[in-house]
């Protein structure tokens, strides 16, 4: 993540941009045993777990998890990738950015890029110049009829295509773009060694990102035009699988508990002007995994709101996959009779929106298999339940789990055990009367204890010692490890790695909660610091043994004559080896 910026200055930077100092300015801390506490801005609680430990430069959350540096935090507050969060940081503590070393490739492409940003950008104030023009008196009228406000439609950026074919592009030559860059940009098309506008006759939706760049256009059709909607195509600047539209606005909302994701961009618009926060659209596609990743650094939770037809619905199931497949807790936003949004607040008011209630994905792809099965014959009730037990097979929280059962009895007529034993889960099954749910879920502090579940008690503490610099120089080294990750963190560690920047290195979240849960441990070593790294040593010389002289059995199984009395000669020699540091214990 970090690029190719000097180490040394990104040291620095840590240094200057205090991690309590950055936090505060968004969250009230208290110190409290040399940390200090607050209140996690990441998700909503009313007991402090946040912390923010001032000797590492690092943050934890002992709540939801999420771990990291000051640089990380203002990326998750701000919505900033990794360069643009050290820019801001920079600034704020009257640091310059070195210059990244580019090659010349490099350069021309960067130079290359802000001349298309530009040229979108200039574009975007030609198309809402021409909107409140007479000759655009249709397409403004269009918008109006949708009840927008001229609010609304500034907020946005709205705007439309000049009469002429070619008005948009003549426009942007007299500001000195060239024909290529137009076309590269997407705002003009080249046909028969003729350059004219890619937009005609619609009204234009700029596509804003988080950095508020205009990336592309929207447009949508008035008349007989064809296609009716059409959306500007891949670009060296703008690729439709990865942003969102509305992206600009969902930024400026900090504390998001749950972004709306609908299918279009008049959705948003008419959410927004109804003041429903954090809503977007994907960019004329289907979701994709990449703007599922996107949209879970805005809100722990998504509400996904489709049209109600059949296009919609089965769009509907398609992202519930994606975001559990991505780990993010997703719901549907389902409105009455089959309306969309927008739909929906011209019949019933912006009021009413705040009243919905959404549906859990599970109740959702029930409700869907429900209505593609005939439940008044045997074997439609017996498909259906079949069709539920694979999505609820997935579902961890026994509680929640009975509750699904319960309704899937009332609506097949089958017993509670045959519909657990469809599921798979015959361990919730009442057996000589013992307590129903015996296994309780456990949390992730100890499910994930350390880097991960192949990390032994003895190499966390190690590392812990190492975070806190309690280990003397040349007492231990990585290869006194076992455990792959446990080696590579030993040694970025042993090689002079600040907590916080190790974990600035770690792209995937998850990975990044678990170190981080980790590096903020506490060994309580105190003055027993070396004799805590010698048992330490020790515990992992005897796995180490163990280790060899499992695979050594192993190798033996099939070895004969002398090599396999050499591998029982040294497998004899692991075995004093274990007898000596036995007794001397």
């Amino acid at each position: 993540m970090a690029g190719r910026l000097p180490q040394a200055w990104l040291d620095e930077l840590r240094d200057r941009a205090d991690i309590v100092q950055v936090v505060s300015r968004y969250v009230q801390l208290n110190p409290k045993g040399g940390r200090y506490w607050g209140l996690c801005p990441f998700h909503g609680e009313k007991t402090p777990s946040f912390s923010v430990n001032p000797q590492r430069q690092m943050y934890y959350c002992f709540g939801c998890h999420a771990g990291g540096s000051a640089i990380t935090f203002v990326m998750e507050m701000e919505h900033l990738d990794f360069m643009d969060a050290v820019k801001l940081l920079a600034e704020q503590v009257h640091m310059e950015v070195p210059e990244l070393t580019h090659s010349r490739e490099d350069s021309e492409s960067k130079s290359r890029k802000e001349r298309l940003y530009e040229a979108n950008k200039q574009c975007a104030r030609f198309f809402h110049a021409q909107l409140w023009k007479e000759e655009s008196s249709e397409i403004l009228a269009y918008l109006h009829g949708r009840e927008l406000s001229d609010s609304t439609i500034r907020i946005f950026g709205l705007g439309a295509t000049p009469p002429h074919s070619d008005g948009a592009t003549r426009a942007m030559r007299e500001l000195g773009f060239t024909d290529d860059e137009l076309v590269s940009a997407g705002i003009s098309v080249r046909r028969e060694g003729r350059v004219y506008d890619m937009f005609r006759q619609r009204a234009i939706f700029p596509i804003i990102d988080a950095q508020g760049r205009v990336l592309g256009f929207g447009g949508r059709a008035l008349g007989d035009v064809k296609p009716k909607y059409l959306n500007t195509g891949d670009t060296p600047i703008f690729n439709k699988r990865l942003g969102v539209f509305a992206a600009n606005l969902l930024k400026k909302q900090r504390g998001l508990k749950r972004v709306i994701l609908t299918e279009g961009y008049m959705d948003v618009i008419a959410l927004v002007q109804a003041g429903v926060p954090g809503v977007c659209a994907t960019l004329g596609t289907a979701l994709t995994l990449e703007q599922a990743r996107l949209l879970k650094r805005y809100a722990p939770e998504i509400w996904v709101s489709y049209d109600g037809d059949a296009a919609g619905q089965h769009a509907i199931l398609r992202a519930l996959d994606i975001f559990e497949e991505e780990g993010v807790p997703a719901r549907v936003l389902d409105f009455p009779g089959g309306m969309d949004p927008d739909e929906y607040i011209k019949a019933y008011g912006p009021q009413s929106v705040e009243q919905l209630k959404p549906m859990d994905a599970t109740a959702y792809r029930m409700k869907r298999e429900a209505a593609n099965h005939d439940l008044s014959t045997t074997e439609g009730r017996t498909a259906y339940a079949i069709a539920c037990a694979r999505y609820l097979a997935k579902v961890k929280e026994p509680v929640e789990l009975e509750n699904y059962v319960k309704q899937l009895m009332l609506s097949t007529g089958f017993t509670r055990e045959v519909l657990l034993a469809q599921i798979g889960r015959t361990e919730l099954i009442q057996e000589n009367k013992r307590p129903m749910y015996r296994h309780a879920a456990r949390p992730l502090e100890e499910k994930n204890e350390g880097v991960d579940t192949g990390t032994s008690a003895a190499e966390k503490k190690l590392l812990v010692l190492l975070a806190e610099g309690g280990v003397e120089p040349g007492t231990i080294s990585a290869e006194d490890f076992i455990s792959p990750k446990g080696k590579t963190l030993a040694q970025k560690l042993l090689d002079g790695m600040t907590p916080a920047a190790i974990l600035e290195e770690i792209d995937d979240e998850d990975e990044r909660s678990r170190t981080a849960r980790l590096l903020t441990s506490e060994s309580g070593a105190g003055e027993q610091e070396l004799r805590m790294v010698a048992d330490c040593l020790r515990v992992l010389e005897k796995k180490r043994r163990e280790n060899e002289i499992n695979a050594l059995k192993e190798k033996m199984s099939t070895q004969q004559g002398e090599e396999k009395r050499g591998t029982m000669m040294r497998i004899q020699e692991l075995l004093a080896q274990e007898n000596r540091t036995g007794r001397r214990e």
